[in-house]
């Protein structure tokens, strides 16, 4: 028996004793120098009794025991429900206990030998951190065990982090501004929050890519487009992580620059819908017949390194910023005003939406893009008007909007149809390949989905017109006959016949 337990039984005996002094006493009699053995006496005139004193003593151990043992009883995981032992305390039996019920909560599913079990340590080595900084008093906000805590923080950081260090010359589309440069006799309002106003879509998902900037720069667009059209649209990021490539790397990182460089200079940008989330890089389709829904007509700087003319910036519509979020306790934040240490080492794109204060702590509302399981909802609030001019994690050293003022454009008037031969016809943007050619004529065609694509001897393959040389044996695409760089072959479609007349014996000389 454990010396708390043997403390608490014997205590207990005591009382009871102390409570029935006419009817018993405690006897201890010494075993050896370090054992005394304790012996409960009864009188013969109450031998009868004795199963109702030892089970008065048996509740009263129990109450003692547990009294005594108030440092070993368990807790609950409030984000787990899993009762375990103190934080500093945990065996592996209940940390493993967390991790099968996190696994559960964020739909986690390892393939391959040993995952699981390597997943494991970083989590448990993520636990322990947690609990660590959560046990801390003053702290103004919370760690938990969210979507990445299976990940070690350099995992993270080359997963999830996006931002293209070192802006290059701008272009037509920018402009230094004083827009919303603070001035000292300036009255803003207290509080923001451009999700109550309707101008902030639910968050997003980057997922394993590195398109923070692109996430930034699509939130920026729809806020604006919100304010000025009153309507709020979805817009493509995929859009951008395919086709905006004269800088920005797609899923290896970019800069909101040159993100709305390439709106204002494509028309505008397609609709989620048109344009959906893949998470990966893809080659860019502007083949499809979509509408460029929403437009702007340029973008400009908020004066750097000054938290209030952020502050005006964000009173009058969503910014793009950029953050130092590679730090394990970004990693791992859960919720209330972000104070932690990070430093201006600028790696991820966000979005400002609004700004406020909480039990005299000033903080600004960033949306991110790591999903709904992340922080508060999807959002963080990181701490504002500090001492230093670049703010918390750098946050006022690069802000920029974009610049709205006229509507959007109206629908594309239809393309002609490509003209294969007198019957036969393929989509706008598209090549005509003769897929059954005998003598000269061409009795079947097909059509690539590219404008002056090759193509391809097998008769149903084609390549773009960046890519002409068919590789028919590896099925790719190649800038050049020895150049091992290519694409994948794209598959023709059949041509569609545009006059009804019948076609019996007609056939077109191939061109």
């Amino acid at each position: 028996m454990a010396p708390t337990q043997e403390i608490a039984l014997t205590s207990s005996l005591l009382s009871l004793s102390m409570a029935f002094p006419t009817y018993l006493y405690i006897r201890k009699k010494r075993i050896s120098p370090s054992e005394t053995r304790t012996k409960l006496i009864f009188p013969s005139s109450m031998e009868k009794a004795r199963p109702l004193f030892f089970m008065a003593a048996l509740l009263a151990a129990m109450a003692s025991f547990l009294a005594a043992a108030t440092s070993d009883i368990s807790i609950v995981d409030e984000q787990h429900g899993v009762q375990f032992s103190g934080p500093n305390n945990r065996t592996d039996v209940e940390v493993w206990a967390i991790y099968k019920s996190w696994l559960v909560q964020h739909g986690k599913a390892y393939n391959g030998l040993g995952v699981k079990e390597r997943r494991f340590e970083a989590f448990k080595d993520n636990l322990r951190f947690v609990d660590e900084h959560n046990a801390r008093m003053g702290q103004t906000y919370q760690l938990g065990m969210n979507r990445f805590a299976d990940l070690t923080n350099e995992e993270f950081r080359r997963m999830y982090l996006g931002f293209r260090k070192g802006k290059v010359l701008k272009g037509k589309g920018s402009g230094s501004s004083t827009r919303y440069a603070f001035k000292e006799d300036e009255d803003l309002p207290d509080k923001v929050d451009w999700r109550e106003r309707g101008a902030v879509v639910e968050v997003k998902d980057q997922g394993q890519c590195g398109s923070c900037w692109a996430f930034s720069a699509v939130a920026a667009v729809e806020g604006i487009n919100k304010i000025v059209t009153g309507d709020l649209i979805t817009l493509s990021e995929q859009e951008l992580v395919d086709c905006d490539t004269t800088y920005n790397q797609g899923c290896n990182g970019g800069l909101m620059d040159y993100a709305f460089e390439f709106i204002v200079n494509n028309g505008g940008i397609h609709t989620e819908e048109d344009y959906p989330y893949r998470a990966a890089d893809r080659r860019c389709d502007p083949t499809e017949k979509r509408d460029r829904v929403v437009a702007m007509d340029g973008y400009e700087d908020v004066p750097q390194n000054d938290e209030k003319s952020l502050k005006k910036a964000v009173a009058h519509q969503p910014v793009s910023v950029a953050v130092e979020a590679g730090g394990r306790a970004f990693q791992l934040y859960r919720s209330s005003i972000f104070t932690g240490s990070c430093g201006t080492d600028l790696d991820h794109g966000v979005v400002v939406v609004g700004y406020g204060a909480d039990n005299g702590v000033d903080y600004w509302t960033v949306r991110n893009s790591w999903g709904p399981m992340w922080g508060e909802d999807g959002y963080i609030r990181m701490e504002r008007s500090i001492e230093a001019e670049s703010g918390r994690c750098g946050i006022a050293m690069e802000p920029l909007y974009p610049v709205k003022t006229g509507a959007n454009p109206g629908p594309s008037p239809p393309s002609p149809p490509v003209k294969c031969d007198e019957y036969y016809s393929c989509p706008e943007k598209s090549t005509c390949c003769c897929i059954y050619e005998l003598g000269g004529y061409c009795f079947a065609w097909g059509c690539c989905p590219l404008e002056s694509a090759t193509c391809c001897d097998d008769s149903y393959s084609c390549c773009p017109q960046e890519y002409p040389v068919c590789d028919l044996e590896a099925q790719t695409c190649k800038i050049s006959k020895n150049n091992p760089l290519g694409v994948q072959m794209l598959k023709r479609n059949y041509a569609r016949r545009y006059r009804t007349r019948e076609l019996a014996g007609a056939a077109t000389r191939k061109p």
